[in-house]
């Protein structure tokens, strides 16, 4: 049991893959609101439900009276995240980021009030202004490549022997910039992301340290597969949108309608806001039974993502 509601909430959920000193952090929760950001890249005019354990993250913190900061990738985007990548992603032009920026900023309403606290940025604003010998001289001195070649993102991409361009490893290092820079200029102490970006993060974490010689902290979710094991969120008949100009909402419900038993549960914690105690009764029901709790989860998902 943690004291801070939200960090409460979220572990009963299954939300917590990996967390940097949470004890401290849970300390800090319980006491007061804080700032925490999720970063999306607009890789896509669309988000799908593979982002959609992020976007509960989010509306979880609001709902605990934190403060959520929704950062769009128009600058990283422009570099591209190697993480859980074979090849290099497509470069992009700044017209098709923007574009897509303003097809996905759609999607967030439904999960965080930007009336109430919740606030969107874009790394573009303060990455496109900077010097590179500065930013070199300023950040680059305070991350080691020695570290960054132990991270997944980048040691995978090695291991197979599959070029990493420099372009791209530089991502790391703008990512870090991100934490530092909202730490900086909107007192932002957490970074929440999924599982592939714990380096990352974990660098944000250091720059600040060195730089500021202060704490923030990391919490990353699991990745959530099929019960195949393939990732959420891509099916033999593409990509589950969480946007309805991109899929009806009779193919989204249906998706909910038809998952593997064995996830009714772990789904109904991590895409409704009903109750545990309810969930907890649903997951026990079995057999021809179960697919009632199937149809709330679609239901309750459907209601979320699409109002």
């Amino acid at each position: 049991m943690y004291k801070s509601d939200f960090l409460n909430e979220i572990n009963l959920r299954g939300f917590i893959h990996q967390a940097s000193n949470i004890e401290a952090l849970d300390k800090l929760m319980s006491k007061k609101s804080i700032t925490g950001y999720i970063g999306f890249d607009p890789t896509s005019d669309g988000l799908h439900v593979g982002s959609l354990v992020q976007l509960m993250l989010l509306n979880w913190m609001q709902h605990f009276n934190h403060k959520p900061v929704i950062l769009m990738g128009g600058g990283t985007t422009l570099v591209g995240d190697p993480s859980g990548r074979d090849k290099t992603r497509k470069i992009m032009s700044i017209e098709e980021i923007n574009k897509n920026i303003e097809n996905i900023k759609l999607t967030f309403s439904n999960f965080v009030n930007c009336k109430k606290n919740a606030v969107i940025l874009n790394n573009y604003e303060w990455l496109s202004s900077q010097n590179y010998i500065d930013f070199l001289r300023n950040i680059g001195t305070k991350v080691t490549i020695n570290k960054m070649l132990t991270y997944d993102s980048i040691k995978s991409r090695l291991d197979r022997e599959q070029s990493l361009t420099f372009l791209e490893f530089n991502y790391m290092l703008l990512q870090a910039y991100d934490f530092f820079y909202l730490y900086d200029n909107h007192e932002c102490v957490l970074q929440i992301g999924g599982s592939d970006q714990w380096g990352n993060i974990v660098n944000g974490i250091e720059l600040i340290r060195k730089i500021k010689n202060d704490t923030a902290f990391a919490l990353t979710s699991p990745l959530i597969t099929n019960s195949d094991g393939t990732k959420m969120g891509k099916t033999v008949n593409g990509s589950i949108w969480l946007s309805e100009n991109k899929l009806s909402n009779f193919e989204f419900f249906q998706f909910w309608r038809n998952v593997d038993d064995n996830n009714v549960e772990k789904f109904l914690k991590l895409f409704t806001k009903l109750k545990l105690s309810e969930i907890k009764k649903l997951s026990q029901l079995k057999d021809k039974e179960i697919n009632e709790a199937k149809k709330i989860l679609a239901y309750e998902a459907t209601k979320i993502c699409r109002g």
